[in-house]
């Protein structure tokens, strides 16, 4: 009995509690594993490249979409629907919009398939397929369409060839191959044949010009006027 007693095993530990250091080792030697310096710089590099391209394209969403924010409907405006990146160097740019008002602050507005200008901060920008809106000075409005065309914008005058075209509200249009328009003071003028219709007939000359804010075209050179039947009827 005495031998049984003496070989008394020790308490055993009991599941999940914790185990004791090994060694003579201390609680107060144990610390958690900590953030090498390597791994912090990755960390930053990688944030970097996450945060640098999105602050890239929001500065270039603000510089296109504060303008439309802060309008200033007297000054000349472009709106740019798309840059052409193979024309970067001429600055060409496609759908693009052009905006003002005249001396009597009515507004007109030019849009084209495609607008070069020679070098940055050139006044002449040329036009492909340009149609320019224009408000008369009696509310009436003027469309122009043609193949080509020139804009100067300090003095907002537009120079138009090929198959131009010209409609007025009041249901009459004329076709000619040139004709500068004077945006700034509301005016049109060509030398070259016209031919026109309107509800009260056709009419052929050799010019014309649009003056007192499109309240009077003249007709230039030898003219031609074929009037429908009845087409006066109710006229002034």
């Amino acid at each position: 009995m005495a031998n049984a007693a003496d070989k008394a095993q020790a308490p055993q530990q009991a599941p999940g509690s914790p185990r004791a250091p090994r060694g003579g080792e201390s609680a107060r030697t144990r610390q958690p594993p900590r953030l090498s310096v390597r791994n912090g710089y990755s960390l930053f590099v990688g944030t970097l490249k996450v945060v640098l391209p999105a602050l890239a394209v929001a500065m270039v969403l603000l510089v296109i979409v504060w303008p439309q924010f802060a309008p200033d409907e007297s000054s000349f405006r472009v709106g740019i629907s798309d840059l052409s990146p193979d024309q970067a160097d001429n600055l060409s740019m496609l759908n693009a919009r052009f905006r003002g008002r005249d001396e009597q602050n009515r507004p007109f507005s030019i849009v084209a398939d495609q607008a070069t200008q020679a070098k940055s901060g050139a006044d002449l920008i040329k036009l492909q397929q340009p149609k320019a809106d224009i408000t008369l000075q009696d509310g009436a409005w003027l469309a122009l369409t043609a193949d080509d065309g020139q804009y100067w914008r300090e003095t907002q005058k537009l120079h138009l060839s090929g198959n131009v075209s010209l409609f007025h509200d009041r249901g009459f249009e004329m076709h000619t191959s040139a004709a500068d328009i004077d945006l700034k003071a509301n005016r049109a003028q060509s030398d070259r044949p016209v031919q026109g219709q309107g509800p009260t007939g056709n009419l052929e000359a050799e010019g014309f010009r649009l003056e007192d804010g499109g309240k009077r075209i003249f007709f230039t050179g030898k003219s031609k006027l074929t009037v429908y039947e009845n087409g006066l009827e109710g006229q002034p």
